[in-house]
């Protein structure tokens, strides 16, 4: 057991904000920035902007191509499974299976890294609002609870996070896809502009640049976008947002940040006589010491499996089931958004233009199903699409070996191949009470703590959505003069979207709800969510805009009403 011998006041600030993510970082900026003494806490190692070690190699200074070796693979078995995150370019930032486990009822790919930062080094930078069409979903449907707020609650955080994210994109004067406050775009290339052209024409649909969290115009000490696409490894220029390049400088700037790295959060105090928390319970990686920190509010941003876990693992005589957890909803209603179904296709003309510069995104395509009770597709909700066209390059001669070799072979290879273009669909989740996670007291992790058991599926209304994502996909193409076109469902799990949403929803009751409508926890209204575990629902859209827009609102609320005396 740590003794503190330097008393309670040392250890007690305004506000703790848990974890360091894309939440974590914006709680800690409004919070800094609004004079309190806010203390981060990170269960990961350190990591500065610019703490980025391969940002700047090529494939070939990497052992094996850039390919970890079947031993080294032993420690990711989950996560080597997705396909994208396991390389030595990026091995850094992830957990290993090993280390963190969890149990899987069905399959779940819980993909995570723990460092100050977070994911917010490896996201993948879409950034859309949700609209009403979004926020209604649940009352006009009748799944899951009602969202207590609407886009009008919302539009002047995103127009507030936007502008200092730094979102480019096109306004498309969409009312379900929200136009926001954009950086100029980065350009469609020319057969996605084609494409953009004859589905517009053909179906009224609107395919646009995909709008992410990547500068054109460089702003608040941070460059441009240098068309590496190299993002997940981190920006050296800060091109692209994350709570490194971002949110903790400027928290640190107002010198009222104290960031604490190596920090397990694994439980809030609460005191039943205030009916309020006091502070966090820590295990510090390093050390294994136990520690408390006390402060008047809290803000948990652990990611959504992580704030719940620290919420169902704070029991006590008031909460004997979790802090928040009265109306039996913690844990419930696990979303994430279904994908790998689309089309690609082959275009035979703009044989005369190429590109330049490996782009950080490609078009999306806005949702255009069940936009109205009009329309009835065997499903509720619906999907959005992205992808992006390119030619082949010279790597398709180690298929065509076989034509022969010498200078014309060399010639055809350096002559770019044809275009061709894909098209992934990206669906919306129901929210299902029992898609869940609970605790795990048998396996425990490397510091001993309990892990979670994960039993989530995609049921029947994600199956029939998914026929139309490929169905849609490959008329769309056909009708934009695509040829050789091939729809696909490759499969889709869980977790793979890496967009894990809901266990902690927000709700207009504290029955059937475990936040309200300012982001507390209605059972300990100093205790703030404001990561993925807050949504009520899902969209088809990327959430981590609406994450950052959630966050800002509820600080500012908790900051009034700490001046009001009501925190």
């Amino acid at each position: 057991m740590y003794f503190n011998t330097q008393g309670k006041a040392s250890v007690t600030y305004d506000a703790i904000v848990i974890g360091s993510g894309i939440s974590g970082g914006w709680a800690a900026k409004e919070l800094c920035e609004k004079g309190l003494k806010t203390l981060v806490l990170e269960r990961g190692r350190m990591v500065r902007h610019g703490d980025y070690p391969t940002a700047m190699k090529e494939v070939w200074e990497f052992p094996n191509r850039d390919r970890l070796t079947a031993e080294e693979l032993k420690d990711y078995e989950k996560q080597n499974r997705t396909g994208y995150t396991m390389r030595p370019s990026t091995q850094h930032w992830w957990v290993k299976d090993t280390e963190h486990p969890y149990t899987e009822v069905k399959r779940f790919d819980w993909i995570r890294g723990y460092h100050v930062g977070g994911r917010s080094i490896m996201w993948g930078r879409h950034s859309y609002r949700l609209s009403d069409l979004d926020f209604e979903a649940n009352a006009r449907d009748g799944h899951g609870v009602d969202w207590p707020i609407r886009y009008a609650d919302l539009a002047p955080w995103y127009d507030y996070v936007e502008q200092f994210a730094g979102i480019q994109g096109q306004a498309e004067g969409l009312p379900h896809l929200p136009d926001g406050k954009f950086q100029p775009p980065i350009a469609l290339n020319c057969v996605e502009q084609h494409a953009r052209e004859r589905i517009k024409k053909a179906f009224n649909r609107t395919l646009t640049i995909g709008r992410t969290a990547n500068l054109t115009q460089g702003i608040h000490g941070r460059g441009a976008c240098q068309y590496r696409n190299r993002c997940m490894r981190g920006c050296p220029y800060g091109a692209y947002f994350s709570s490194n390049a971002a949110t903790l400088p400027a928290a640190e700037a107002t010198g009222n940040m104290t960031i604490r790295p190596n920090s397990v959060v694994h439980s809030i105090i609460y005191d039943a006589d205030q009916k309020r928390a006091t502070g966090v319970r820590v295990l510090d990686a390093d050390t294994g010491e136990s520690l408390e920190f006390y402060a008047r509010i809290i803000f948990s941003c652990a990611s959504a499996l992580g704030s719940t876990f620290i919420l169902m693992n704070s029991k006590s005589d008031a909460h004997p089931e979790g802090l928040g957890n009265s109306s039996g909803e913690l844990g419930h209603n696990l979303m994430d958004h279904h994908f790998r179904a689309g089309a690609s296709g082959i275009h035979e003309g703009f044989a005369d233009k190429y590109y330049s510069g490996r782009r950080p995104t490609g078009f999306y395509l806005a949702r255009f199903r069940n936009l109205d009770k009009s329309e009835q597709r065997g499903y509720l909700r619906g999907f959005g699409y992205q992808g992006g066209a390119s030619r082949e390059n010279w790597t398709r001669g180690i298929r065509e070996l076989d034509k022969g070799l010498g200078a014309e072979f060399k010639n055809e290879l350096i002559t770019p191949g044809p275009w061709q273009m894909g098209m992934t669909g990206f669906g919306e989740c129901l929210p299902y009470h029992e898609n869940k996670v609970t605790l795990n007291e048998e396996v425990r992790d490397k510091h001993g703590l309990p892990t979670l058991t994960i039993d989530a599926e995609f049921k029947e209304n994600e199956m029939q959505m998914r026929k139309d994502m490929m169905a849609d996909a490959a008329e769309m193409l056909e009708a934009a003069g695509f040829k050789d076109v091939k729809a696909y469902d490759a499969g889709s799990w869980p977790g793979l979207g890496i967009h894990e949403m809901g266990t902690a929803r927000m709700g207009r009751d504290p029955k059937t709800s475990v936040l309200n409508k300012w982001n507390q926890v209605w059972d300990c209204p100093n205790v703030f969510v404001t990561d993925g575990a807050s949504m009520t629902s899902a969209g088809c859209q990327n959430p981590s805009l609406t994450y950052m827009a959630l966050t800002a609102r509820a600080a500012d609320h908790a900051v009034k009403e700490l001046k009001k005396m009501n925190l």
